[in-house]
């Protein structure tokens, strides 16, 4: 399915994969956010780009019998996958749309909380879906995302690279492709860099913007391969690296040793109120 916010990776079921991984390396954050927010039981939580659920399932842990979830996603696939794997999940209802989170819509409606977790980096200028979210929220509603950052982590690497650990140069090469790939695709590999300030800017009140370090580990580097599965085909349309290339860069992955592999990326956890 064509998405309509550009979604540069993939939709799949293997991408589910890919998602429940990144939901276990952005599980403390993801809890901490909701305690930013602090999530009630009976709150209307409308989450941005909720795909198969993975971190849906968090916060309908926190809702009672009143409270429901309202998952926007633009693919019907991952919206069925989210609505199975949420069955039964706490006492917190689903509400699926689909719809275009890119554009704020009357799914956001009696709105107690907005949230979104690695979206808004799939979306171009997404500044401008952050104003116009205030703008559409009543006041006081309280608004948070966590976003990944593609590249702050990438100058240890490049520096260990440089002084006598070669073996990193795959990690380096990840770090660049998936930089390159958003900037093709006119979206940012690190808007969360900016979030908290954006905010400021468009008026919220109390934001608070804090910064976290991902471990890098086997499920990272299984993520990362995965990415490269996802997006050989794009890649190579582009002109950023070959089919060829994209194997050989799998396979320099899964041949690192874990244990002593430097981050390749990081977490923004932003929270604030409209």
């Amino acid at each position: 399915m064509t998405d309509p916010c550009g979604y540069v990776l993939g939709q799949s079921q293997r991408a589910a994969r890919r998602l429940e991984i990144q939901d276990q390396h952005f599980a403390e954050q993801s809890e901490k956010l909701l305690d930013d927010l602090a999530v009630r039981p009976g709150d209307r939580v409308i989450e941005l780009g909720c795909g198969p659920g993975s971190f849906t399932h968090r916060i309908v842990k926190r809702l009672g019998p009143g409270g429901v979830v309202v998952g926007v996603d633009s693919s019907a696939a991952l919206l069925e996958q989210a609505r199975a794997r949420l069955a039964g999940n706490g006492t917190g209802r689903f509400e699926p749309v689909q719809g275009d989170v890119s554009n704020p819509g009357s799914w956001l409606a009696g709105a107690d909380v907005v949230v979104g977790r690695a979206i808004l980096h799939h979306i171009p200028m997404a500044e401008f879906l952050v104003g116009r979210l205030r703008a559409a929220v009543r006041p006081g509603t309280r608004v948070g995302f966590i976003e990944p950052d593609f590249r702050s982590p990438l100058t240890r690497v490049a520096y260990l690279e440089a002084t006598g650990r070669p073996e990193l140069a795959p990690l380096q090469v990840w770090g660049m492709m998936m930089n390159q790939l958003y900037l093709a695709r006119r979206i940012s590999p690190a808007v969360g860099a900016t979030l908290g300030r954006a905010m400021e800017s468009a008026g919220y009140r109390r934001v608070r913007s804090e910064w976290y370090e991902a471990p890098n580990d086997a499920l990272v580097l299984e993520n990362m391969v995965m990415c490269y599965e996802e997006v050989r085909d794009t890649l190579a349309s582009l002109g950023i690296l070959t089919t060829a290339e994209v194997d050989e860069q799998m396979r320099l992955l899964r041949a690192l040793p874990t244990g002593s592999l430097p981050p390749v990326w990081g977490i923004f956890r932003v929270a604030a109120e409209a």
